[in-house]
C-alpha cells in the first residue's frame, strides 16, 4: 500500500472505529482540531499511563506535578516565548497559500531519503538472506550521494534559521527549485517569523484585563514550581519533575492529521542535575528512553536518532528520537540539555532565588535541566498508524488488524455468547461482571462470530471470549488471540490471569 494511501486509511479507520473525530465537525469542523472518541480516549489514557508508570512510578527520584494552563504572562517573557517562540512563514505569490519554509525544505529532504529507501529494497529483493543494510548504505555510491546531499540540506537550513539569516532560508528553497505543493508555482515571498502563541485576557472589563497567553508548552510550570516541589519532597539532586497536559499553539500550516495540532497534549520531564554532569545525563535519558519505545514492539527499524544543527536558545545538546509515520520520519519526541537557562532566567525576571543547596558539596547552585518531552497525541498516531494492517489470510481473503499493543489497547478483551439464546447471553454477562473490575470490555452478540472476530479485529481488541453451550456442561470457553487467531480452550476461572499477563504494564515495563 502506498505510503498516502495508508495514511488515508488510518484517517478514515480512526473515524470508522471512534479512536478519532475532526471537532466540531457538523458545523463543518475546525482545521487540526480534533476530539478523541470512546476508542480513542482509552487509547489516549493508556498510552498517558504507560508513560506515567515508566517515568513516575519505576523511578524514586522523579514526581508529578499538575500546573495551570493559565501562567503569570512574565512567565513566558522570562522562558523566550515572547521573543523567540517563532516558526519561519513563506508565502506562496500564485495560489496564495501559506507554508513553513523549514517544512518545505524537511519535505524536500524525505524525498530524497524516500529514495535512499527505494534503492535499499531493490538490493535486499536483489541479494536475498546475504543482503547488509549497514554496509549498503555505507559504499553504495548513489545512496552515499543522496545522504549527503540531504545531511548538507538540513545543516544548511539549521545554520540559517540559528543565525536567523531568513534571506538564505529562502535562497535555499528557491536553489531547490521547491514548488507549492497544490499549484506548483515557484513564486515566493520573503521568509517571515510569527510567533505561534495564542492570547487572552484574565479580567471582569476590556480596560482592566491582563494580557495571558494559554501555554505553548508544560515545561515552565515545571521550572516554576522547582522549589516548591524540592523543598515539600526534601528532594535530592539528580531528581526529576514529570507532568502532562494540554498546551496551544497557534500552528499556521497544521496538516497531517493529529501530528500537529494547535490543542495537544504533551508528557514532558525535567531531570535537575549537578552543573557539569548535564551531558551524561542527556546520554543517558537518550538511552532510556529510545528503550521505551522499542519494549512496545513497534518494530526497531521505525526509530532513529537526529541530532539538531539549530540548537534552541536554551541548550547545550538536543536530539530527536523520530519515528517512522505514514509520511516519513518526523520527531515524536525530543531529548535537550537546557543547561541552567530556565531557572537562571526566572530567578532573573521573578526575584526570587531558584537554587539548590548541596549537602555533599557544601554550596548553592542553579542546577542545570535534562528534558525528555514527547507528544502525547504523535505517540497515539505513532501506534495507531504501525498497527494498523491489512493481511492476507490462508485462505486467500483479507482481514484488516489493528494490532495495538495490548497493553495500550482500548478494550482488552470481547465477551461473545455464540447464539443469543440457550442461557448462553446470560453466562456471557456473568464472565463480563467479574471481569470488568479488572479489565475494560465489551459485548457484543450481533452477527455470525465470524464477522465478530473481524469487528475485533479492526478495533484493535487483544482478545475474544466466546460462550458456547459446552461452556454449560464444563464451565470452559475459547479464548482467540487477535495477532496470531489461534484459539484455546480454557477454564473461566484461568481467564483473569490469561489476560493479566498479556496486558499487564509490568509485563511490557520489563522490556525497557
Amino acid at each position: 500500500m502506498a505510503d498516502q494511501d495508508k495514511f488515508k486509511k488510518v484517517v478514515a479507520h480512526a473515524k470508522e472505529y471512534g479512536y478519532v473525530f475532526q471537532s466540531s465537525e457538523i458545523y463543518d469542523g475546525l482545521s487540526a482540531v480534533y476530539d478523541y472518541g470512546q476508542n480513542g480516549v482509552e487509547l489516549k489514557k493508556n498510552i498517558r499511563e504507560f508513560w506515567w508508570q515508566a517515568m513516575v512510578q519505576m523511578n524514586n527520584n522523579i514526581v508529578g506535578l499538575d500546573a495551570a494552563i493559565l501562567m503569570h504572562p512574565t512567565t513566558w517573557k522570562a522562558s523566550g516565548h515572547v521573543d523567540a517562540f517563532n516558526d519561519p512563514l513563506i508565502d506562496n505569490k500564485d495560489s496564495k497559500k501559506r507554508y513553513r519554509a523549514d517544512v518545505l525544505i524537511e519535505d524536500y529532504v524525505a524525498k530524497i531519503e524516500a529514495k535512499i529507501e527505494k534503492e535499499i529494497n531493490k538490493a535486499a529483493k536483489r541479494f536475498g538472506d546475504a543482503f547488509d543494510k549497514a554496509e549498503f548504505l555505507a559504499t553504495n555510491e548513489r545512496v552515499v550521494q543522496y545522504k549527503e546531499k540531504g545531511d548538507a540540506i538540513l545543516k544548511r537550513m539549521g545554520q540559517s534559521l540559528e543565525k536567523e539569516d531568513l534571506a538564505d532560508v529562502k535562497a535555499l528553497i528557491e536553489e531547490l527549485e521547491i514548488a507549492c505543493p497544490l499549484t506548483g508555482s515557484r513564486n515566493w515571498t520573503e521568509v517571515k517569523q510569527f510567533n505561534l502563541m495564542f492570547g487572552t485576557k484574565l479580567g471582569a472589563s476590556a480596560e482592566n484585563a491582563m494580557d495571558l497567553y494559554l501555554r505553548p508548552e508544560t515545561a515552565q510550570g515545571i521550572f516554576v514550581n522547582f522549589l516548591n516541589v524540592q523543598k515539600s519532597g526534601r528532594m535530592k539532586i539528580p531528581f526529576g519533575i514529570a507532568q502532562t497536559g494540554k498546551a496551544f499553539r497557534n500552528e499556521i500550516v497544521a496538516r497531517q492529521f493529529i501530528f500537529r495540532m494547535r490543542e495537544f497534549e504533551q508528557m514532558e520531564m525535567q531531570f535537575f542535575v549537578r552543573p557539569g554532569e548535564e551531558l551524561k545525563w542527556y546520554e543517558s535519558w537518550k538511552e532510556k528512553r529510545l528503550k521505551w519505545h522499542l519494549a512496545l514492539g513497534l518494530g526497531a527499524d521505525n526509530y532513529r536518532f537526529h541530532d539538531h544543527d539549530k540548537l534552541a536558545h536554551y541548550a547545550n545538546a538536543a536530539a530527536d528520537i523520530e519515528f517512522k509515520f505514514p509520511f516519513g520520519f518526523k520527531e515524536l519526541e525530543g531529548i535537550h540539555s537546557r543547561t541552567d537557562f530556565d531557572l537562571s532566567s526566572h530567578q532573573e525576571f521573578s526575584g526570587k532565588k531558584l537554587q539548590y543547596f548541596d549537602p555533599e558539596l557544601g554550596e548553592n547552585y542553579v542546577p542545570y535541566v535534562v528534558e525528555t518531552s514527547i507528544g502525547l497525541d504523535r505517540m497515539f498516531l505513532a501506534v495507531f498508524s504501525n498497527s494498523l494492517q491489512d493481511e492476507i489470510l490462508e485462505d486467500g481473503s483479507t482481514r484488516t488488524v489493528l494490532k495495538l499493543p495490548a497493553v495500550l489497547a482500548p478494550v482488552k478483551a470481547a465477551i461473545l455468547p455464540l447464539v443469543k439464546k440457550d442461557g448462553l447471553p446470560e453466562v456471557a454477562k456473568q464472565i463480563m461482571a467479574d471481569l470488568k473490575f479488572d479489565f475494560t470490555l465489551t459485548y457484543d452478540e450481533k452477527d455470525a462470530i465470524g464477522r465478530r472476530y473481524r469487528r475485533q479485529d479492526a478495533n484493535g481488541t487483544p482478545f475474544c471470549i466466546t460462550v458456547d453451550h459446552d461452556t454449560l456442561k464444563d464451565n470452559t470457553v475459547t479464548i482467540r488471540y487477535r495477532d496470531s487467531m489461534k484459539q484455546d480452550r480454557v477454564n473461566i476461572a484461568d481467564l483473569k490471569d490469561i489476560i493479566s499477563k498479556e496486558v499487564s504494564p509490568k509485563y511490557w515495563l520489563e522490556k525497557c
